[in-house]
């Protein structure tokens, strides 16, 4: 599969080491299902291209991701997904996620701000976590 799976944004205004959200962006696409096990990530030359960061910061990303065992590097190859963190509902055609979809829609149209979205969903699963911890 080619390397154009996944494409990296790098956000130099939010505190976040690039080789963070290196990481984070791709365990998202794994949670999502956009990257399977077997399909490549783009090269580190790639990353750099589109992102301007500096090389080393790409291979530490992956060096983290590999240490993970999420990935594995392939000498002249290239850098490979090994394991999936993709939950049944978290793909683009479920329910769940139509749902959601629609959540985020009414809540934008509300006035809500990405932020704000993100901070009432945070909210939810925290009094979920809590409720689950006295129902055990």
């Amino acid at each position: 599969m080619e390397g154009d799976v996944v494409e990296y944004r790098i956000d130099r205004r939010s505190g976040i080491p690039a080789y963070v959200q290196i990481v984070r962006q791709t365990e998202q696409a794994l949670r999502m299902g956009v990257l399977r096990v077997g399909d490549k990530l783009p090269t580190a030359k790639e990353v750099v291209a589109a992102t301007a960061i500096n090389p080393n910061t790409v291979f530490r990303a992956y060096r983290d991701m590999e240490q993970a065992g999420l990935v594995r590097s392939r000498r002249g190859l290239g850098t490979f997904v090994t394991r999936s963190l993709a939950r049944p509902g978290a793909e683009d055609d479920s329910p769940l996620r139509a749902d959601l979809a629609a959540w985020v829609a009414r809540a934008l149209a509300a006035g809500l701000g990405g932020d704000d979205v993100l901070a009432l969903v945070t909210a939810a699963l925290e009094e979920h976590d809590e409720q689950q911890q006295e129902d055990a």
